[in-house]
């Protein structure tokens, strides 16, 4: 293509064309979490799992989507975007199919895992190629885009996993919603998506990856186990968390040392916006990830509800992401300047995390519904213009893993988040649960069948409809005060990312592709780097 090859632009029309395919396959990538959320409960009811297995089905995909989005940041610098986006899409559709069939917990954890090696190409390449498309100063409004993508994936994905499970097809439909939509995501892209291929020396850094892979994996291991297979303070214990640490210190020295194109470029955080933009993903992945991850469970399990209306209830928080999304990207676009959408994005963020801390199973709806909305108002100002600012700071060879980078801190707060709070969550559940069980066996609500049944399902997550009315309320109740209790230990980590955020020094946004030569020495003798 002319436009392409001239000056590695392309005209809006043809932006156009390639971003329907990119938004398609972006809405794939959303689709995979939060189509399957309303469907967890009944997923782990049916396959006989605990409240860990509930967790580690999101923190497989949120794992393996961390642990290669920035190997796919590295090979969209080496080969061709296209190719690459397909490959995602490929890689995503068999993990789908895998889980659908999936006869227990372990097989679905396993597809989960398999289906996070596509999501992470997804969510690091389509922010990829629109980078490599357009200037920074024009991102912002394609940024919307993505945004409304995002919401709409939100809203839609535990709506359509909300009918799928309460139809004939049951939960294992969820698993195959997606699949028309990945193919139709690759016929366009193979139509419309036509960028230049850079071809130079090949040096992948599998060391690095495993190792950094390897490294969080244990310490999620350890955060989601301990206490209820070991104790928090065992040899056990000290053994994992020794052994990630070391792990993860090698893979430090190896980036820094002996790979030759690392897959975490740690020369990127010497410039000031890329280090604080790191920090802030990773305390915005704790905070929202890791609570938000379970108001769908909290909608089900202390609230009564189904699938369907729980997916409703979604509604809300999506509502506010999709308005500000498009809103902020747009004013962006037109004025070049995006720290303080940033700013009132984390303070947004901060107060509904602390009203959802004040929920339990009594709340009234519309004051839950309200408290989503202030939390989606706010990840729709900071999610995406926070990589935004990243971008703006690097020279296009740079662009896949700096954008990848921060994908994948982001990824890791969240894999930390939904493992730490779900420990947290379930072991305060169990406790309130038991303390309560105690008197309802002491004034008779309880009877020794029931009793018996429940010790000998210790650990898994009850069917609320087999339960007596007194358990269930004892359930529920329990649920309720536990999910609002993960939501206030979530807010010091939107504290830390707002001041993160503050710190970041604002750059206007550019207009052309790249950085300039000059700005670039300029901007790595600033940080003290050597030229």
């Amino acid at each position: 293509m002319a436009t392409v090859e001239a000056d590695g632009q392309m005209t809006h029309r043809e932006v156009l064309e390639a971003l329907t395919g990119l938004l398609l396959a972006m809405f794939v990538a959303m689709l995979s979490s939060t189509v399957v959320s309303n469907a967890l409960p009944a997923i782990v009811t049916d396959l006989h799992g605990s409240q860990t297995g509930y967790t580690w089905v999101v923190v497989a995909t949120l794992l393996t989507m961390t642990a290669t989005t920035p190997i796919w940041g590295k090979l969209a610098d080496l080969f061709s975007k296209k190719l690459l986006v397909q490959a995602a899409l490929v890689i995503y559709s068999a993990g789908s199919l895998v889980a659908a069939f999936a006869p227990d917990m372990g097989t679905l954890i396993a597809a989960r895992a398999f289906q996070g090696l596509g999501v992470g190409g997804l969510t690091a390449l389509v922010q990829v190629v629109i980078a490599s498309m357009v200037p920074p100063r024009e991102r912002g409004r394609y940024s919307g885009y993505i945004g409304a993508v995002f919401a709409a994936a939100t809203v839609s994905g535990p709506l359509l996993g909300g009918l799928i499970v309460d139809s004939p097809l049951g939960w294992r439909g969820c698993f195959f919603v997606g699949l028309p939509i990945a193919a139709l995501a690759f016929v366009v892209l193979q139509k419309t998506l036509h960028l230049p291929t850079i071809k130079r020396a090949v040096s992948i850094d599998y060391a690095g990856a495993t190792l950094i892979m390897a490294g969080i994996s244990g310490l999620l291991v350890w955060v989601s186990l301990a206490g209820t297979s070991f104790a928090w303070v065992s040899p056990t214990s000290v053994a994992i968390v020794v052994a990630s640490l070391v792990t993860i210190a090698i893979a430090i020295w190896v980036e820094a040392r002996v790979a030759v194109e690392p897959v975490v470029p740690l020369r990127l955080f010497r410039d000031r916006t890329t280090a604080l933009a790191t920090a802030a993903s990773v305390m915005i992945g704790v905070s929202m990830f890791g609570a938000t991850v379970y108001l769908s469970q909290y909608f089900q399990l202390a609230r009564g509800m189904t699938p369907t209306r729980a997916g409703l209830m979604s509604i809300a928080m999506v509502g506010g992401l999709l308005v500000s999304s498009i809103v902020t990207g747009r004013i962006i676009s037109r004025t070049g300047y995006w720290k303080k959408w940033l700013v009132g994005g984390m303070v947004l963020v901060i107060v509904g995390l602390a009203l959802l801390g004040t929920i339990d199973a009594a709340t009234p709806l519309a004051a839950v519904g309200g408290y989503m909305l202030v939390v989606g108002l706010g990840l729709g100002a900071t999610m995406q213009n926070l990589v935004l600012a990243v971008q703006n700071n690097v020279a296009q060879a740079d662009l896949g893993a700096a954008s990848s980078v921060v994908a994948m801190f982001r990824s890791i707060g969240g894999s930390i988040g939904v493992s730490a709070l779900g420990a947290v969550l379930a072991h305060q559940v169990t406790g309130a649960f038991k303390d309560g069980l105690a008197g309802l066996v002491a004034s008779g609500q309880v009877s020794r069948e029931e009793l018996a049944a429940l010790r000998h399902s210790t650990g898994s997550i009850p069917d609320l409809d087999a339960l007596s009315p007194a358990l269930r309320g004892l359930y529920e109740g329990a649920f309720g005060h536990a999910t609002g209790h993960i939501f206030l230990i979530a807010v010091p980590f939107a504290l830390l990312a707002l001041a993160c955020v503050l710190l970041i020094k604002e750059v206007p946004l550019r207009t052309t592709l790249d950085v300039e030569d000059t700005m670039h020495d300029a901007a790595e003798t600033a940080t003290g780097a050597s030229a």
